[in-house]
C-alpha cells in the first residue's frame, strides 16, 4: 500500500514529489511515456523563475528530480492504463501491475498535437515548436508560422508579432474558427498574413537541422510551394493524457495559463492537499 503516488513527471509532477518526499511521504512516481512532460521537449527556458540566464528544460527537469529524489521520492518507468476509484483506497494499473494508494495526484499533462510529418521529432525544440510564450523571443526578425485557425493560433499569432518580422498563420479552411474578436485583432495587425485553404507538407531544416522552411500546398488547386520561415508553432490543439480515468473522475485542466510555473504551483497545491487528507485519515485511526 502507497501512501502517495504521483502520475507524471513533468513540473507538476516532480514539484508535486518534491512536496510530498519533504512530508516524509515516500511518494511514488510514475513517468509515463514521455518523461520529464513537455519541458523536455523544450531548449532554453528563459522566464522560469530563479534563472535570470535562462536554464534548458530538460536540465531543469532534471534539476527537479534530483531535488526530489534527495527528499526520498521514488520514480518508475511505468505508464497508468487503468483506475479504479470505487472503493476506500485507489487501485491504477501501471503496465501489467495494479498498484494501491490511499492518495494518487494525477499529474499527467498533455500532449500537442502534431503533423506526424517526416523528421517532426527531430525538429521540436530546433524551430518547431507547440508554445509562442515558451520560444517566441528567441525568433527576434525572423519570419515565422503558425498552423492552426482557433484562438490558440490567433492568440499565439498576436504574441509573436512582439518578435518576428512577418507571423504567417497557415490555415486548412478559408476562414478562422476563432472567436470575432480574435480574428478582428488578428486582421488588423500588419505583421500577421494569413495563408488559406493550405497546409504544411514537409519541414526543411538546414544543414544544422534547424528550421529553414515548410512546403506548403493549397488543398483547393494541390499547388505547392516553399515558404521560409525560422520556426514552425503548432496551435491545433493538445491531447490531455487522461485515457485511464475517462468517464470515472471528473477531468480538471489548465486552459489558460499552460507554464510551467503554473504547473509547478498546482503540483505543489496537489501535495500538500495529499498530506492534510493523510494527516486527517491518521488523526481518525
Amino acid at each position: 500500500m502507497e501512501k502517495v503516488i504521483i502520475i507524471g513527471s513533468g513540473c507538476a509532477g516532480l514539484t508535486a514529489a518534491i512536496y510530498a518526499a519533504r512530508a516524509n511521504l515516500s511518494p511514488l512516481v510514475l513517468e509515463g511515456r514521455q518523461p520529464g512532460g513537455q519541458l523536455s521537449t523544450t531548449t532554453l527556458v528563459e522566464n522560469y523563475p530563479g534563472f535570470p540566464d535562462g536554464i534548458d528544460g530538460p536540465q531543469l527537469i532534471l534539476n527537479m528530480h534530483k531535488q526530489a529524489e534527495k527528499f526520498g521520492a521514488r520514480f518508475a518507468y511505468a505508464e497508468v492504463t487503468d483506475f479504479d476509484g470505487s472503493n476506500k483506497n485507489i487501485r491504477i494499473q501501471a503496465d501489467d501491475e495494479w498498484l494501491e494508494t490511499q492518495t494518487l495526484i494525477i499529474a499527467s499533462g498533455a500532449s500537442a498535437r502534431y503533423l506526424r510529418l517526416e523528421n517532426e521529432e527531430k525538429l521540436i525544440g530546433h524551430g518547431l515548436t507547440s508554445c509562442a510564450t515558451c520560444d517566441g523571443a528567441f525568433y527576434k526578425n525572423v519570419p515565422v508560422c503558425v498552423v492552426g485557425g482557433g484562438d490558440s493560433a490567433a492568440e499565439e499569432s498576436l504574441f509573436l508579432t512582439r518578435f518576428a518580422s512577418k507571423v504567417y498563420l497557415i490555415h486548412r479552411r478559408d476562414k478562422m474558427r476563432a472567436s470575432v474578436i480574435m480574428q478582428d485583432r488578428v486582421f488588423a495587425n500588419k505583421k500577421i498574413a494569413p495563408i488559406w485553404n493550405t497546409v504544411v507538407t514537409k519541414y526543411i531544416p538546414d544543414e544544422k537541422g534547424e528550421m529553414r522552411a515548410v512546403r506548403l500546398r493549397n488543398v483547393k488547386t494541390n499547388e505547392e510551394r516553399e515558404l521560409p520561415v525560422a520556426c514552425v508553432f503548432m496551435a491545433i490543439g493538445h491531447d490531455p493524457n487522461t485515457q485511464a480515468y475517462r468517464g470515472k473522475l471528473d477531468m480538471v485542466a489548465d486552459r489558460v495559463y499552460k507554464q510551467a510555473v503554473t504547473a509547478a504551483g498546482s503540483g505543489c497545491a496537489a501535495a500538500m492537499e495529499a498530506e492534510r487528507y493523510l494527516s486527517e485519515l491518521e488523526s481518525h485511526s
